[in-house]
């Protein structure tokens, strides 16, 4: 009698291939049902994208096989998909902490993440809006430095745009805004990442190879006589232009940092505005600290400042002892100030008499150079709405040249 139980129970039981063959007939049943469902459907409406005309596919697979297909896609483009930015969440942050203005869309903060080295498409990298934003920084930096010290020499004019807007500024501006660098460009990275073709290990910065001079003329003693070739050959910098690489051999990180930040104000402008732009550039640019007055070096300080005197009329400058102390012990002082007539142009102190008159003289030809008006209005202020009318800046006849 146990017996006969025993093999009655064990008939019921399956085995687990049986089980799995079990299962299988079940979901073959089951998706029988689904064609048929789902040829009853396709035959009343016509397929909206190219999963939907397989009936054997559930929304869930659809979805995963739809995003594989986005991905092989995205895979194709040197850069990210423009559509893309919209749920890139480090591009929204970019946006919020920049305090960008609502009428900039994220794909253009996108596309300013893009360098020509990573996509040689024009439409797609920041290249032209790097050129817009070349332009407005050079000539919002030159109008604040020319109408505020209108008196500097023209090496301390180029120093200063340097210091403002060069490459290594902008780049800096760049790692304070947290902007992270991808490691290879792709339309699979995230648009919130600044993409370049990087540099090979041991590949020089500047290819000289292809470096085509910008002075055609520089070598021709008629251009000498008449200007200066840094006014018409040179970049906004005084250096002399030279001819970019090729975009293959890639980029280095500083480069492509300044590219973005002239990009993004490039954008600003466009879509924002005169306004806008002139706003994010004080906040960003020109509220950073600069002492003007260490970019001089005078290497005869004496004498530029007796040309100077000479040029304007002024007495002959002539240095007096102000004060002295200790001048027979080991660290005597002098303080030495330099007269024009009755007029004192400037005051140094130093171990030696030598010293602190040329100090003296370095502090007179400071006091001159470095003379800033009042009520200092650049021309870009008329572009406001309501601006007052114009009145001519202050124009000085320059340094004096040697």
């Amino acid at each position: 009698m146990k017996r006969v139980q025993l093999q009655r129970w064990s008939s019921t039981v399956l085995s687990p291939r049986a089980r799995t063959s079990t299962l299988h007939q079940r979901l073959y049943a089951t998706r029988l049902r689904h064609q048929s469902t789902a040829s009853a459907v396709q035959a009343e409406s016509a397929p909206q994208n190219g999963f939907e005309d397989s009936p054997l596919e559930d929304p869930g697979l659809k979805a995963h096989l739809e995003s594989v297909h986005n991905r092989k896609t995205q895979l194709k483009y040197p850069s990210p998909p423009v559509q893309a930015a919209s749920t890139s969440a480090k591009l929204a942050a970019l946006h919020a902490r920049l305090y960008l203005p609502s009428r900039l869309p994220l794909e253009t903060l996108a596309r300013t993440l893009v360098d020509a080295s990573a996509d040689s498409n024009a439409d797609f990298n920041n290249e032209s809006l790097a050129t817009l934003g070349q332009d407005l920084l050079t000539y919002y930096t030159s109008e604040h430095l020319l109408c505020t010290y209108p008196r500097l020499p023209l090496t301390v004019v180029f120093a200063a745009m340097y210091a403002y807007v060069g490459p290594k500024t902008l780049a800096s501006v760049a790692r304070e805004w947290g902007v992270e660098h991808a490691s290879a460009p792709g339309g699979e990275v995230d648009p919130g990442l600044l993409q370049f073709q990087r540099l090979e290990p041991g590949a020089d910065v500047e290819d000289t190879a292809n470096i085509k001079s910008a002075r055609p003329y520089a070598s021709e003693q008629k251009w000498r006589k008449t200007v200066t070739s840094k006014i018409f050959y040179d970049d906004a910098f005084g250096e002399a232009t030279k001819g970019s690489t090729s975009a293959s051999q890639g980029v280095p990180a500083e480069q492509a940092s300044a590219t973005f930040v002239r990009a993004v104000l490039g954008a600003i402008y466009l879509h924002a505005g005169r306004q806008a732009a002139k706003r994010f550039y004080e906040q960003h640019i020109l509220s950073r600290r600069l002492n003007i007055s260490e970019l001089f070096n005078f290497s005869q300080p004496a004498r530029d400042l007796a040309r100077l005197c000479a040029r304007e009329s002024f007495e002959k400058p002539v240095a007096k002892i102000i004060s002295e102390t200790g001048r027979k012990s080991r660290h005597p002082v002098f303080v030495v100030g330099i007269f024009s007539g009755p007029d004192k142009l400037g005051e140094g102190a130093g171990a030696s008499l030598i010293e602190a008159r040329e100090r003296a003289a370095l502090s007179a030809l400071k006091a001159w150079y470095l003379y800033s008006p009042l009520n200092v209005r650049v021309p870009s202020s008329m572009e406001e709405e309501g601006a007052a009318p114009w009145t001519p800046a202050y124009v000085d006849l320059g340094e004096v040249i040697v």
